[in-house]
């Protein structure tokens, strides 16, 4: 196994509904031999990527923390993106969330989101979730945005590993072609059952992140009028963030 592959491999066992392993446990899971498993994780825990805990088994550690904490301090996308989509949320007047995300492997995961007080409701996306990337208005301007050879490969990526070729991938293309002929998406229930997604591409060159900004919303209170307000309102915050994060701005800002 290749040096970071064997720590990567180890690390991605964790999850929501599984979050502490033995080291028996890994190797049976990883079909690797667990005198092999055990050095990785000693290495991972005196890193601080995995600690000790009840039984003999390991869950992730506070390096995490760490790098979050640094991710946020330092990503220019999420640095200018936070406040922007804050406003977005402020400026929609409405119950919301907001959504800042970007194409991570082939999943399109939440950066950071932003909701009005009091929301009741709350969408699949949060910031470090990865989710689908065939699926939502989120996901769909992101796709819009890649080059057709690298959008085939995640596309073939995403059928393969659900078995199904449930759309053409020269029909993804024309539908992907629409959404960036008209600068935005809209998708219902597609994520959640009752909610919409609206979602507008997101230029951020310096950060090197294909990214979106979006808005979530019940069904039941959007109206043609209210939808036309909200994409207008994304459009303008989107390109805003967009200079933000041009590199001419930056070098006149003397960051």
């Amino acid at each position: 196994m290749p040096a970071l592959s064997r720590f990567t491999t180890v690390l991605r066992l964790f999850s929501e509904t599984r979050d502490a392993w033995t080291v028996l446990a890994m190797s049976d899971a990883l079909e690797v031999p667990a005198s092999s498993v055990y050095r990785t994780v000693r290495e991972l825990v005196a890193e601080g990527f995995l600690e000790p805990s009840a039984n003999a088994t390991y869950r992730l550690g506070a390096a995490f923390v760490e790098f979050d904490r640094l991710t946020r301090l330092t990503d220019p996308l999420m640095q200018m993106g936070k406040p922007i989509l804050q406003e977005v949320v402020r400026q929609a007047q409405i119950v919301c969330v907001g959504l800042l995300a970007r194409l991570y492997h082939e999943t399109v995961m939440c950066i950071a989101d932003a909701a009005v007080p009091g929301a009741t409701f709350h969408p699949s996306y949060e910031r470090g979730r990865p989710m689908p990337l065939m699926l939502g208005a989120t996901s769909r301007v992101i796709l819009a945005q890649l080059p057709a050879r690298r959008l085939k490969r995640l596309w073939e990526k995403e059928t393969l590993a659900r078995r199904t070729r449930h759309k053409q991938f020269e029909e993804l293309r024309h539908h992907l072609a629409a959404v960036r002929r008209a600068g935005y998406a809209i998708t219902r229930g597609e994520i959640d059952k009752g909610l919409v997604g609206i979602a507008v591409p997101l230029v951020a060159s310096t950060s090197g992140a294909t990214a979106s900004l979006s808005l979530v919303v019940e069904a039941k209170i959007l109206d043609r009028a209210l939808e036309h307000r909200l994409v207008l309102l994304l459009i303008s915050s989107a390109q805003m963030l967009s200079e933000d994060l041009s590199p001419a701005k930056k070098l006149a800002s003397g960051r």
